[in-house]
C-alpha cells in the first residue's frame, strides 16, 4: 500500500465514522435530547430505545465491531500465520476504526440511560477507548519500520547519517566551521531535568539554537543555497533522531504500563458484554432474528 492508497484508506475509515454519527444524529437527535421521562411518549421512541430495532441494532453491530477489532489486531499480532497479510501498523489503524465506531454505536445503543452491571461495561468502554486514545499517542512515538515492527535502540542508531563525511567530501569549509556543525547534532547532557515537560522545551529550545548556528555558519561560508538546503535537512534529520532515542527507553517503558491500565478494562468490558447479551437473549430480545 503506497502513502497515497494508504491515505486514502486512512480517508475513508475516518469518513464512514463521521458519516455513521451524522447519520444517527440527524435521525435521533430529537429522540435523545428529550428527558428520560417523556421518551416513552416520543414518536421515535419504538425504534430508538435499546430495545427497539435500531436501537437494538446499534448495540449489536457495536458489540460486534468492538470484539472483532480485538480479535483480528491480536490474531495478526500473536499468531505467524497471519504475519504476511499485510503491515501490522495498518491492522492497529482498522483495529482503532472498529474500536471508535462500535463504541459510538454502543453509546447510542444505550440511549445514555444505563445503571447496574450494565455501567460497568459502559465505564469500562469508555477507559478503554480514552486509554487507546493515550496509547496510540505513545505508540507513534516509538521509531517503527514500514511493517510497523518496533525498532530497537541500535536500529535507530544506525538510522543517522554521517554528516561530517558529506562536510568534508562536498562542502567546503574551514576547521571552526567544521567543528561548530558537528557540535550542533551532539546530544547536549547539560539540558538535562528530572522533569520530563522542562527537558522537552530545554531540548527544542536547544535544537532551534543550534539550526540556526548551522545556517548562520554555511552562510558565513558562501555555501551555496542548493547545497546548504542538503546540510540543513541533514542536521534536521540527525536532532529528529537524537530526540526519537531520548524518548525510545522512556515510552516503551510508558507502553508496558499503558497495558496494564488498557487490557483489564477491555477485559471487564468483554465480560460483562458477554452476561449482558446472555440476559437480553434469556427475556426474549431477539431483534429481527
Amino acid at each position: 500500500m503506497n502513502k497515497t492508497v494508504h491515505r486514502i484508506y486512512l480517508s475513508v475509515l475516518s469518513l464512514i465514522v463521521l458519516l455513521a454519527l451524522t447519520a444517527i444524529l440527524y435521525k435521533g437527535y430529537g429522540y435523545y435530547k428529550t428527558s428520560l421521562e417523556e421518551r416513552f411518549f416520543h414518536p421515535d421512541d419504538v425504534a430508538l430505545k435499546p430495545s427497539g430495532i435500531l436501537g437494538h441494532g446499534m448495540g449489536i453491530l457495536g458489540s460486534f465491531m468492538m470484539i472483532m477489532g480485538v480479535l483480528l489486531y491480536m490474531a495478526r499480532k500473536r499468531y505467524r500465520v497471519f504475519s504476511r497479510l499485510g503491515f501490522l501498523k495498518h491492522w492497529l489503524e482498522f483495529h482503532i476504526f472498529l474500536c471508535t465506531l462500535g463504541p459510538i454505536l454502543v453509546l447510542f445503543h444505550t440511549s445514555f440511560k444505563f445503571g447496574g452491571i450494565v455501567a460497568i461495561s459502559f465505564w469500562s468502554m469508555v477507559a478503554v477507548f480514552l486509554s487507546g486514545v493515550i496509547g496510540r499517542y505513545i505508540y507513534i512515538q516509538i521509531p517503527r519500520s514500514i511493517e510497523g515492527r518496533e525498532l530497537s535502540l541500535n536500529e535507530v542508531r544506525d538510522l543517522k547519517g554521517n554528516i561530517a563525511d558529506t562536510l568534508t567530501n562536498s562542502i567546503q569549509l574551514d576547521a571552526e566551521s567544521h567543528r561548530m556543525i558537528e557540535d550542533s547534532i551532539k546530544v547536549k547532557t547539560e539540558i538535562f531535568h528530572s522533569n520530563f515537560v522542562v527537558r522537552y522545551f530545554r531540548k527544542y529550545a536547544d535544537d532551534l539554537k543550534a539550526l540556526r548556528k548551522v545556517k548562520s555558519v554555511l552562510k558565513k561560508n558562501k555555501v551555496s543555497k542548493l547545497q546548504r538546503n542538503l546540510v540543513v535537512d541533514l542536521v534536521k534529520n540527525e536532532i529528529s533522531l537524537n530526540r526519537r532515542i531520548e524518548r525510545l527507553v522512556l515510552m516503551q517503558n510508558l507502553f508496558k504500563y499503558w497495558h496494564v491500565a488498557h487490557l483489564p478494562f477491555a477485559l471487564v468490558m468483554l465480560v460483562i458484554m458477554v452476561i449482558h447479551v446472555a440476559v437480553t437473549l434469556v427475556f426474549g430480545y431477539r431483534w429481527i432474528f
